[in-house]
């Protein structure tokens, strides 16, 4: 295991600590430029999941449930599809979307203030669950999903909590299917436990300094990255292409 990895699960958990989610984001644009997205969505996974379970127990007084249960059985639909695409596909078609997807993630956070909080709305519901379960089922990202759970939620400990809440009920789904189509392997676990400190120390770094930094201010140096991180993973591809 190179030092990547463990620089990758730091800088990934911070980015989670700070705003609650752009954990698998970050992780899985790192990773990428090095190894194919089969190979790190299930190592991903795993030491996400007690990441979400920790921010969810945190802030669990804030969890709006009716709204979880909705959105966790939209997820579930679309993971199926998503995991089948992430075993089965072009490796380089797949970097493309989450390329893409990542890029579409900052443009909407950049958009974000500009938007007045919405109601939830049962097409874009829909729409928007079982899209996110796809992208999680591909690459664990609810890039989607934090774009409707940011409309409908009151402030960041509300965001955190309900994001949390999903990301735990998608991942004991998709551990339990990667597991089952042997895409977890004793290597993954193995990698999985070593990263696991570098997991917990950023995200307390990541949720103590959220605490004394504008939200705001959180919020544009997410966006700087993300589009960045678009950017190189696009410009990957496309030179893997031209050689």
């Amino acid at each position: 295991m190179s030092a990547l990895f463990f620089i990758a699960a730091f800088t990934a958990y911070f980015i989670k600590g700070l705003s609650g989610f752009a954990n698998t984001i970050v992780f899985t644009t790192m990773l990428s430029l090095k190894t194919d997205n089969i190979n790190i969505s299930p190592l991903e996974i795993l030491i996400a999941y007690p990441s979400d379970i920790i921010i969810a127990v945190k802030f669990r007084k804030k969890i709006m449930w009716k709204e979880c249960v909705k959105l966790a059985i939209l997820l579930i639909a679309g993971a199926f599809p998503g995991i089948f695409f992430l075993k089965n596909g072009n490796p380089a078609l797949v970097k493309c979307i989450l390329g893409l997807t990542v890029i579409v993630v900052g443009i909407d956070l950049l958009l974000a203030d500009k938007r007045k909080k919405d109601e939830a709305n049962p097409a874009l519901l829909m729409v928007i669950g079982i899209a996110s379960g796809i992208l999680c089922g591909m690459f664990g990202i609810g890039a989607l999903l934090a774009s409707y759970v940011g409309r409908t939620t009151k402030d960041t400990e509300s965001f955190k909590a309900n994001m949390n809440v999903l990301f735990a009920v998608d991942g004991t789904m998709r551990i339990i299917m990667y597991a089952a189509n042997g895409m977890i392997t004793e290597k993954m676990l193995w990698y999985a436990l070593k990263l696991m400190p570098c997991m917990v120390v950023g995200l307390l770094i990541g949720i103590q300094l959220a605490k004394k930094l504008p939200d705001k201010l959180v919020r544009k140096i997410i966006i700087i990255m993300l589009i960045g991180m678009g950017l190189v993973i696009l410009a990957t591809v496309l030179a893997s292409f031209l050689q």
